[in-house]
This record gives C-alpha cells, sequence and structure tokens, in this order.
C-alpha cells in the first residue's frame, strides 16, 4: 500500500479503488450528529465514508453526501445487509431499502455484514447480482473467518473484494490477514482504536511521545503501514481532524513490531464464530 495523503487509495481485487481511510459512523444518531460528523470530515478531506442499515443513519448519510458539494464519484460509501435480512431475495430488497435512505444511485461497496449460517451463501450471491448489475461497484463480506471465507468461495463466482474485521493491536489475527492478502481480499479494520479502550495502553503512550503523536494516531498509521483499510468511528471534530492528521511522519518496522507483540486475541465486539445471529 502506498500512503500519501488522507485521499489516498488501494486497488481492489476487481480494479476498483477504495480510500485507504474513512470516517465509520456506527450507531450515530440519523438526525445532526451523523450529517454534522460527515459533512465536517468531508471538509476535512475525507472521502470514503461506512455505514449500514444496522446503524439506522443511511438517510442523513445520503443527505451529507448531497449536501457537501462534492462530486458523487469522489466519495466512496459503504453499506452492509444486516443478519435478519439476509438470503437471496431478502438481500435484494434489503439492499433497495438502503438504496431509497441513501437516494444515491450505486453504493462503492456492500458487505454481508456477519456470517449469518445456512444463508450467507444465498446472500452472497445476491451481492453478486448486484454486482454484476452495476449497483455495487464492489462487494464484500464483514466478520469472516477463515473457514467462512473458504466456505464462500467453493460456491462463489466472484471473490470477496474486502474483509471488514474488528482488528487493533490487540486483535490482529495475523493469520487471517496473511489469509487475505494471499487472496487478494483487501483487509479492513473495523474499531481500530477499540472504542478508546486500547489508548492508554502504556506501550503505545511511549510510541507516540516518540513520535508527537497520539496514540490514535499511531495504531492508525500502524493499520495502514500494515496494509488495512482504517475506518475509526467519530462524532468529534477534533478527534475527526486528528485521525487524518497521520501522513507527517512514518512507523519504523521495529515499532511496528512491538505494536504487533501487543496482540492478546482480545475483542471488544462479537466473536464471528460464536455469534447469537
Amino acid at each position: 500500500m502506498l500512503i500519501t495523503n488522507g485521499q489516498g487509495k488501494v486497488k481492489l481485487n476487481n480494479g476498483y479503488e477504495i480510500p485507504y481511510l474513512g470516517l465509520g459512523v456506527f450507531k450515530m444518531n440519523n438526525g445532526s450528529e451523523v450529517l454534522d460528523s460527515v459533512k465536517f470530515a468531508l471538509d476535512s478531506g475525507y472521502r470514503h465514508i461506512d455505514t449500514a442499515a444496522l446503524y439506522g443513519n443511511e438517510i442523513g448519510v445520503g443527505k451529507a453526501i448531497r449536501q457537501s458539494g462534492i462530486k458523487r464519484e469522489e466519495i466512496f460509501i459503504t453499506s452492509k445487509v444486516w443478519n435478519s435480512e439476509q438470503g437471496y431475495e431478502r438481500t435484494l430488497m434489503a439492499f433497495e431499502k438502503s438504496m431509497e435512505k441513501v437516494e444515491l444511485d450505486y453504493l462503492d461497496l456492500y458487505l454481508v455484514h456477519w456470517p449469518v449460517k445456512v444463508k450467507y451463501k444465498e446472500t452472497w450471491k445476491a451481492l453478486e447480482y448486484l454486482y454484476n448489475k452495476g449497483k455495487a461497484k464492489s462487494i464484500g463480506v464483514s466478520n469472516f473467518m477463515k473457514h467462512h471465507l473458504e466456505d464462500l468461495e467453493s460456491d462463489a463466482n466472484i471473490l470477496p473484494m474486502i474483509n471488514q474485521m474488528e482488528f487493533h493491536p490487540y486483535l490482529i489475527q495475523q493469520d487471517l490477514l496473511d489469509y487475505c492478502n494471499s487472496k487478494r481480499i483487501q483487509y479492513q479494520a473495523w474499531s481500530p482504536l477499540m472504542q478508546g479502550a486500547i489508548l492508554s495502553d502504556k506501550t503505545l503512550i511511549e510510541i507516540a511521545k516518540k513520535y508527537g503523536k497520539t496514540v490514535a494516531q499511531i495504531i492508525l498509521r500502524w493499520d495502514l503501514q500494515k496494509g488495512v483499510v482504517t475506518i475509526p468511528k467519530s462524532s468529534n471534530k477534533n478527534r475527526i481532524i486528528e485521525n487524518i492528521n497521520i501522513f507527517d511522519f512514518e512507523l519504523t518496522e521495529n515499532d511496528i513490531s512491538h505494536i504487533d507483540r501487543l496482540d492478546k486475541n482480545q475483542r471488544i465486539g462479537a466473536d464471528p464464530n460464536n455469534f447469537n445471529f
């Protein structure tokens, strides 16, 4: 991954490009919170917004994009089909509901939110249909472990372009990351800052002091240098700016190794292997 600036991109396995830094809007309210956050992020240079049907704010995201004055093709928009809407026909209907809410002609990325047993293969067939029709410029999955990906691949006509996973220094899952890289499935981090729970880590604080950066900036830079697309959530203007100001320094290989060694296989979200679907 060539890391340049806040609008830098990485090419997916279908040739489509995704900005490697974005704004997550997990459960921001559909009113002023998501509207103001997205507009401010776009004003600050972000060109990648990640939402989902579950978040309940697709309307606000779409409204913010339209009000931004930025050309639609310059902004990368992701949404996801929720578990209760999975299956072939229901996924197609869920996609149309999402499109009605965001009021856009297409999505840049549409994801299977979780690997719902029995259903995720049919859900993926629906995503393949949407991709072939050009309604979603790229398609992928979220929270898929290696065995889910292998199972999906056994019947899929198209490999996922993205696997969006919980990813931070306490949960690296290097084997899964390596597997996705071997298949040219772009790894993407949700909850890269562990909802703030990791910001008091002493090792990260020491590394942050060395670079004159915040712990959050160190983690996000580490994500990118690991080749992982990242979408930190924030509705705080100062933090939105802070999160994009990570392009004036580079972590050494030694510091990356120090951060890698923090891995505890510790989750803040649900375990994809033991999720109550």
